[in-house]
């Protein structure tokens, strides 16, 4: 099933064309390289691709329904104006779970006080496995494995966002995305900001990946 496709895409500077006729097709569980060396406008076609940017000829097009996720090198402006924590950040991955949370102990305190009818019950009986089978029972272990895979110690979880490095930040994006699973990955210079054994863990975590990914990096071993 196709994910992304591009027509004739092209985009330029002025009168100068950074590329042109560019052809692109992503398909579901696609693992894709985007080589070359620096200034041919890599990054600026992940931006155009992630519909960050509009391309100066060309069409792209995304499948319905199809969910997408950038890391772009410029994490920073992803997180500009958020004054939570990292493991805060994490959460909000799972609002829908926390959500459920907050509905089931709502519905628990009326059972307590005795006034639960089948209704309730019901309720009760369909939100409870709803947040089992979205992974309610799980989720903050796997944001604890994602920080920990990605070299951040757990006295470092509760850091304000503001607090954190250009780097730190980075890698606070991709485990974000890491987590949101979105049908379409699209990873630029993933390992930048990656210790060695961080790098190992991603590479790990990458080979089991359930969608596709589009991946430019230095590193050719990666």
């Amino acid at each position: 099933m196709a994910l992304l496709t591009t027509n004739d895409l092209g985009h330029a500077f002025g009168a100068d064309d950074l590329f042109s006729d560019v052809n692109v097709l992503v398909n579901d569980k696609d693992r894709i390289g985007l080589v070359g060396p620096n200034g041919v406008g890599k990054t600026t076609l992940l931006l155009i691709l992630a519909g960050m940017l509009e391309s100066t000829t060309g069409t792209v097009t995304r499948g319905r329904d199809m969910t997408l996720g950038y890391l772009r090198q410029e994490a920073v402006l992803t997180f500009s104006g958020r004054e939570h924590t990292m493991f805060q950040e994490m959460l909000t991955v799972f609002a829908n779970l926390r959500q459920m949370e907050s509905d089931l102990r709502k519905l628990e305190a009326v059972m307590e006080a005795g006034d639960a009818g089948e209704d309730v019950l019901a309720e009760y009986g369909r939100i409870q496995e709803q947040y089992e089978h979205g992974g309610g029972y799980d989720y903050q272990v796997d944001i604890k494995r994602v920080l920990q895979g990605l070299g951040f110690t757990q006295n470092e979880w509760d850091t304000p966002l503001p607090h954190l490095s250009g780097g730190q930040k980075t890698r606070v994006l991709l485990g974000r995305l890491l987590l949101e699973k979105p049908d379409l990955l699209i990873l630029d210079e993933p390992t930048n900001h990656l210790d060695m054994d961080a790098v190992e863990w991603l590479e790990r975590t990458l080979r089991t990946w359930p969608g596709a990914l589009l991946i430019v990096s230095h590193d050719r071993y990666f």
